[in-house]
């Protein structure tokens, strides 16, 4: 039985990014979360909380996006002149997201630490932002003509991109909030908890409402979600994310520290399950399959065999980075 590598780089790609999204996501929502948090101990805090895995959570974008040009070339050349502007930005939103966060414990002066903490938040929103609206831009659909894309320059920015670039944004302040909840306490912990009340309800509103929006984009994902019998295995994606909303109102009501981070966590994953469902097997919809835009079998399978050996050391670092460093956050200085 011949190995359908395409489909196993896919899914390689796809736990990749949704790794990134999970790992990283209340990373940025952190910076998200920043300018709610005036005090200078209560942002020491919040850094510390995050400062030993930031970065390490950042490999999971780097694996996935050199996966995609290694493994799906013809996707990458057609993807990136489509999306050039947002993942510039985005780019660069997180390289001086990433200098501030290292500049701002050596700030000699409040004006200079202000600056640089504002550096943080805005990068962190900026990319954030950045990102949903390239997700929009796919998931919208990417025009190509033969081998190359078709489009225009500003095809990316349409009202259904900035929907999804503002849901990233709270969705990831949902992130950032919880994990607060989970790492510290104090009065850091109880604005967190008021705050994941907010962009919790935030979050759920906007996965409403591009939920909506998104089968009327393509006659494709219409019959995904709504053809029998198709509708038998899609409708309990959104009777999960209703149950996962109850459990993160649930767990903030009772006060518990981990159930709101699980559930958002899984509005995350079943939010990027909903997106598969929607344009499988296309890897840039709703034209090209990720056989389509294949490397040659003989690249994808050298390439499997480095990827078989280097992601499960990134998860046994990932894993040791966070159990060595598990329990509440105390305050420190570098």
């Amino acid at each position: 039985m011949a190995i359908d590598l395409p489909f196993i780089w896919a899914g390689i790609i796809a736990f990749a990014v949704l790794a990134y999204v999970m790992l990283d996501g209340f990373d940025l929502g952190i910076g998200i979360l920043f300018p709610s948090y005036p005090a200078r101990a209560h942002r020491d805090l919040m850094m510390n909380s995050v400062a030993p895995i930031w970065d390490g959570n950042e490999t999971w974008l780097v694996l996935g996006g050199g996966g995609l040009m290694a493994a799906f070339p013809l996707a990458y050349a057609i993807v990136m002149p489509a999306l050039y502007v947002p993942l510039i930005v985005m780019l660069l939103a997180l390289v001086f997201r990433g200098v501030a966060f290292e500049f701002r414990w050596k700030a000699e002066t409040d004006v200079s630490r202000r600056l640089w903490d504002s550096s943080f938040a805005w990068g962190s929103i900026v990319a954030a932002f950045a990102q949903g609206i390239a997700l929009g831009a796919l998931v919208q659909g990417i025009p190509v003509k033969g081998r190359a894309y078709a489009g225009g320059w500003w095809d990316w920015l349409t009202p259904f991109s900035l929907l999804t670039g503002l849901a990233l944004v709270a969705g990831y302040a949902l992130l950032g909030a919880t994990w607060l909840i989970l790492k510290t306490d104090g009065e850091v912990q109880s604005k967190a908890i008021r705050l994941a009340r907010l962009t919790g309800l935030a979050t759920v509103l906007f996965i409403g409402a591009v939920s909506i929006w998104t089968p009327f984009l393509e006659p494709l994902y219409m019959a995904r979600w709504f053809d029998f019998p198709q509708i038998l295995y899609t409708a309990p994606v959104p009777l999960l994310v209703a149950a996962s909303a109850y459990a993160l109102l649930r767990g903030l009501n009772e006060g518990r520290e981990l159930l709101p981070f699980l559930a958002a966590q899984s509005l995350f994953l079943l939010s990027y399950i909903g997106l598969g469902i929607s344009f499988y097997p296309f890897i840039v919809p709703p034209s090209l399959s990720i056989w389509a835009a294949a490397a040659p079998p003989e690249s994808q399978g050298f390439l499997l065999v480095g990827t078989m050996i280097l992601v499960p050391l990134i998860l046994a670092y990932t894993g040791y980075a966070y159990w060595v460093f598990r329990g509440k956050t105390g305050i420190f200085y570098r």
